[in-house]
């Protein structure tokens, strides 16, 4: 008998065919389709009764709303407005003034002193120091002098004499240091005090510093005691009623000051 065995039939694989024996397939469970489970599936399909609790699975939002730290409701504050939507605070001015050359240093300030009020508190002041120096005066011969000359010439070339110059050094000191010392202390005259004005800062309202106070007092009174006894008053007069809107003397420009009206 001949070992050969016979060809297998037509249509039927060969024995060493890998694709003629497949496994075999486990009988489908109950609620899963015939074939096997669904790719991404655990064999055992998805649990009973819906997802897991606790929400979804990692990576997604966490349950109960953004986390702590997020943007307040109604969303950001507009970007480039660092107060919301409240105005931003007032200037630190003190209720005085917007800074000399601002768009409008007296906002906020008192009124401007009445110009007629100005004038009586001068007069006032003049005549605080007028009265004692006239006394002081005696004794240096200051009337005599005045007197005994016919000319204006004689009466200035008298000052020379010793008595004359120093009581000039005195009638200067006398009112600068008035001046100064006053409105340093309280931005008030004894004359301004007694009528309710102040001299103040323009950029802020406050009391002139003693600097300011000794500028302001020597273009007061220096042309005036020098040279100029009538007319330095008749120009710091003028300037100061047609200055606008300031109302400011040569004295007042120079300090950067104004006066103004208050209620003691």
């Amino acid at each position: 008998m001949s070992n050969d065995q016979p060809p297998p039939s037509p249509g039927q694989p060969p024995e060493d065919d890998p694709f003629s024996k497949r496994p075999p397939q486990e009988p489908p469970r109950s609620g899963q389709p015939p074939g096997g489970p669904s790719w991404g599936e655990p064999p055992g399909g998805p649990p009973p009764g819906g997802p897991p609790p606790g929400g979804p699975p990692p990576g997604g939002p966490p349950p109960g709303g953004p986390p702590p730290g997020g943007p307040p409701p109604g969303g950001p504050p507009p970007p480039g407005n660092p107060y919301d939507s409240a105005p931003p605070p007032p200037p630190p001015y003190g209720g005085y003034g917007g800074g000399y050359g601002g768009a409008d240093p007296l906002s906020g300030m008192p009124p401007l002193a009445d110009s007629g009020k100005r004038i009586a508190a001068r007069i006032i002041d003049w005549l605080i120091i007028a009265v004692p120096l006239a006394i002081i005066g005696i004794p240096f011969k200051v009337y005599e002098r005045a007197t005994d000359n016919d000319s204006f010439d004689d009466t200035v070339n008298s000052l020379n004499g010793g008595g004359q110059l120093v009581f000039q050094l005195i009638t200067i000191v006398a009112y600068v240091a008035y001046d100064t010392v006053m409105h340093a202390k309280k931005g008030q005259t004894l004359g301004k005090k007694w009528l309710k004005l102040r001299v103040a800062m323009l950029n802020d309202g406050s009391t002139p510093p003693m600097n300011a106070s000794l500028v302001r007092a020597l273009v007061l009174w220096l042309p005036a005691l020098i040279c100029c006894a009538c007319l330095w008053p008749l120009l710091l007069l003028i300037l100061i009623l047609v200055d606008k809107p300031y109302k400011q003397g040569l004295h007042d420009k120079a300090a950067k000051t104004v006066v103004v009206s208050v209620s003691q």
